[in-house]
């Protein structure tokens, strides 16, 4: 169990910096020409350890610049919100949606598309454009095409270099949105879908054929939405209100833009005993009319990768029992654990589960040129068995589990690896990984790159300040970014 995510490895830093030439130990590969970035919450101002969510947290993106063998350059700096652009002095963010933006800034994930650099979150918070150098410059709308948010997990189709997405949002009702984002950066599709109320969706998953959503037991909580936004005489009405309209209908924008944003801290989705929960498959052509597949009580933050073959669909993914119920401050009830699920809509209305290990692991990886085909190897970080961090990195082969371990050590803090090929047209696998692995005795974090098959070191660049434990980072190339 998490003690604090404010404490140790989760512990904010309170700069941003600059730093050039950047020591290395080992060889940078010379075809890395670009950039490696992670974005995750570091609350500007300070907070409660006992009420602090760690999915609230101001958003902070970190990144390393990489060409000719050399790490040229390490960045973070916070995605701008009206929180953080007044503590840190600077003119306040664009205007988007509920505006200004009142609630914590994008920190889930950063990505590269169309030329952009892309801070994303969830739930209706409006994500961010970056500059090349980790500033904030814009709202990402999309050229204004897709309004009231995005998703913090996207997927982009390889051979289409469509970006696909299901966003969803409490003030949408029973309802989240399927979007088509085009190489251009512009909405192509949208596609409305009725689910059981108002879920929290952190991921979906794509295959030829379908879109797999996962309508499962974490819901809005209106009491505790009320609690943290709302001055105590109106929390009768106010909370009376919303638990007519939410999960139910969508609300009046104008309705909408009066009510607050969440605070860092507050986290208003909570596991949910009444939830039926099921899995959705939307049909990618023709009739949209979803599928759904009952399930055993359970939450999937990340999906690894699924495939479908005549109607039939098969995903890999990591599994929690419970989240949020006991313990509201992170996801640390119960074991994470990688399943295989077989959905087959024609045979049965039940998923049917298998379970692939019994190590506690989460944030999983794979060679994404095999998204919605069949993939072979992910790599998962590994938990211990009090879920009180993780130091191991290994990769899984979808047919004969772990083939490879790193043990950074018990006093490391190992996060999210990210696959990136050699070439274009390598073997699947055949490249290397690479991601943050903090020294908690030293209070250091270095860039690990590492082969992706045998897991051993080829660089290793240390950092001029240790990163918080975050979320979700890509490697970006230069000829996909605009500079």
């Amino acid at each position: 169990m998490v003690a604090s995510y404010v404490d140790e490895r989760y512990a904010p830093v309170r700069a941003e910096v600059t730093e050039f030439d950047l020591p290395v130990r080992g060889t940078i590969p010379e075809w890395l020409d670009g950039r490696y970035l992670r974005n995750g919450p570091n609350p500007i101002a300070q907070v409660r350890p006992d009420e602090y969510n760690w999915f609230t947290g101001d958003g902070m993106v970190h990144g390393i610049r990489m060409s000719g063998g050399r790490a040229l350059w390490y960045r973070n700096r916070w995605v701008d919100s009206e929180v953080t652009s007044r503590a840190l002095h600077r003119s306040a963010p664009p205007e988007h949606g509920r505006s200004p933006l009142h609630g914590p800034s994008a920190n889930t994930n950063v990505i590269g598309f169309a030329g952009r650099t892309l801070a994303l979150v969830e739930a209706g918070v409006a994500c961010a454009e970056l500059s090349y150098d980790l500033d904030t410059v814009d709202v990402c709308d999309f050229d204004g095409t897709v309004r009231g948010g995005y998703t913090a997990h996207p997927i982009e189709e390889p051979g289409t270099g469509e970006l696909h997405a299901v966003s969803y949002h409490f003030g949408r009702g029973d309802t989240v949105l399927y979007t088509v984002i085009g190489p251009d950066g512009r909405l192509r599709r949208k596609l409305p879908i009725r689910v059981g109320g108002s879920p929290m969706m952190h991921a979906f998953s794509l295959t030829p054929d379908f879109v797999v959503i996962y309508d499962l037991p974490v819901t809005f909580d209106v009491r505790s939405a009320v609690t943290a936004n709302v001055a105590r005489p109106l929390r009768p009405f106010a909370a009376l209100a919303l638990s007519a309209t939410i999960g139910r209908a969508r609300l009046p924008r104008p309705v909408l833009n009066r009510v607050p944003a969440t605070r860092a801290g507050s986290f208003p989705y909570r596991w949910d005993h009444r939830y039926p929960p099921r899995v959705g498959l939307v049909p990618r052509r023709g009739d949209p009319t979803p599928m759904w597949l009952d399930v055993e009580p359970c939450y999937v933050f990340h999906p690894v990768n699924a495939t479908s073959e005549g109607g039939k669909v098969v995903v890999d993914l990591v599994v929690h029992e419970r989240v949020f119920d006991a313990d509201r401050t992170g996801p640390s009830e119960g074991r994470p654990r990688l399943e295989r699920w077989h959905l087959d809509p024609l045979v049965s209305s039940r998923v049917r589960r298998t379970r692939l290990g019994d190590e506690n692991v989460e944030f999983p990886r794979f060679d994404e040129r095999y998204t919605a085909s069949l993939h072979h190897d992910c790599w998962l970080v590994v938990g211990s068995d009090d879920l009180s961090g993780e130091h191991r990195l290994v990769r899984s082969d979808r047919a004969h589990g772990i083939q490879a371990m790193r043990d950074f050590g018990p006093r490391s803090a190992v996060g999210e690896f990210v696959f990136h090929p050699e070439a274009p047209d390598s073997p699947e696998g055949h490249g290397v990984v690479m991601g943050l692995v903090t020294n908690l005795a030293e209070n250091s974090t270095e860039l690990r790159i590492l082969d992706a098959r045998t897991l051993e070191d080829q660089a290793s660049i240390a950092l001029p300040r240790r990163v918080p434990a975050g979320f979700h980072g890509n490697w970006v190339p230069d000829a996909a970014a605009t500079l």
